[in-house]
């Protein structure tokens, strides 16, 4: 049974209460990686446009539920974010006042072309007189420029209108916006258990590498870090992974001499500064996938030696 605490604290709870209680806000930001933030950003959005949420759930039997279903197995719409081959965003299933947005299929970025749809189609009002809300999956994705127009509009947000960016970190989002949004943590399912059984095939593979860094040389760093070239949208959510789970690769480096009453070294500690500030230079830079890779590699297995 989960304690009291860790309900209270649970994300899903906390949303629920907040329809519950009327107190819905203007600007969410849903942080962690894994599907759970963005799976729970579209039941929160259906939630708020249901006819019977009073307990904060959506009910699956009112007019806007069924308009809001979206049939797991039904033919998705691809997004484009200059709007040439396809929209610039969707709805929630048909409901017109479910906004979805996130990058197109070809795209390295969400574009400001793609936010300013968005405010555009938000200011006009709801279509069904209720509330109108606005997802932007992988929010990290968006250019300076991009979050810069958000900003604009959470300045001076609709009535009745919330938006809800879901970002593997809030680091990734500038400053002025996560000031004016109300947090909401996932736990980072691509850092649990990253020895178990069921652990994906692309992070053990990961794992055993950074497990045998100390004999790995030069080159074959590099040739591991080849797989990360070509396509900068699949490369980068390539390297993405690769930063999360060599962050709690070294985080669990450090815990171990801790448990062992030792200090943390240094280096490890450093590292993990730098990890950072890569994550930072691939969403906020465009910096090369492969070469933030290699450095990554290259860092880790000085910080280890």
């Amino acid at each position: 049974m989960q304690s009291e605490a860790h309900t209270e604290n649970d994300p899903a709870e906390i949303l629920r209460r907040a329809i519950g209680n009327d107190r819905v806000h203007s600007s969410y930001l849903f942080t962690g990686t894994g599907q759970l933030p963005a799976t729970t950003a579209q039941t929160f959005a259906r939630a708020l446009v249901c006819r019977n949420a009073d307990r904060g759930e959506v009910c699956e039997s009112c007019d806007a539920c069924h308009r809001s279903y979206e049939d797991a197995e039904g033919t998705p719409i691809v997004l484009d974010g200059k709007g040439k081959h396809g929209p610039t965003h969707r709805h929630i299933g048909d409901h017109p006042d479910l906004l979805w947005v996130e990058r197109g299929h070809d795209d390295t970025r969400i574009t400001i072309g793609q936010i300013r749809d968005i405010q555009i189609a938000l200011r006009l009002g709801a279509n069904e007189g209720g509330r109108r809300v606005a997802v932007i999956s992988g929010a990290e994705w968006m250019n300076p420029q991009a979050q810069n127009a958000l900003l604009r509009l959470l300045e001076e947000p609709p009535s009745a209108t919330s938006l809800i960016l879901v970002a593997n970190r809030a680091s990734a989002i500038i400053a002025t916006i996560r000031s004016r949004s109300v947090r909401i943590r996932f736990e980072d399912e691509s850092t649990v258990g990253l020895r178990d059984s069921e652990t994906p095939a692309e992070v053990a593979e990961i794992v055993q590498m950074l497990d045998d860094l100390r004999g790995q040389s030069v080159g074959q760093l590099l040739d591991f870090a080849e797989q990360y070239r070509g396509a900068r949208a699949p490369a980068a959510e390539g390297v993405t992974e690769l930063i999360d789970v060599s962050a709690e690769w070294l985080r669990m480096e450090v815990k171990d001499h801790v448990g062992r009453g030792e200090a943390p070294p240094t280096r490890s500690l450093d590292a993990h500064r730098s990890l950072q500030q890569l994550r930072r230079d691939l969403v906020q830079r465009n910096a090369n996938p492969q070469m933030v890779a290699e450095r990554l590699l290259l860092g880790l297995r000085d910080a280890v030696a």
